[in-house]
């Protein structure tokens, strides 16, 4: 919490609605953590999961 909400500034409902992992990434962002880039197989899961203009 004080990292969403002090670090980030974030909004108490931006950090409430914000998963784990947004977090964790967020957390990344920051300290220069980062995970690499997706797989495309993932990117398309995470498309059919997720697609836009629905």
């Amino acid at each position: 919490m004080r990292f969403g909400l002090g670090v980030l500034r974030l909004p108490p409902e931006a950090f409430w609605k914000m998963s784990p992992r947004e977090l964790a990434a967020a957390w990344g962002a920051l300290t220069g953590d980062r995970a690499g880039p997706l797989e495309r197989r993932t990117l398309l899961e995470l498309m059919e999961r997720f697609p836009d203009g629905r």
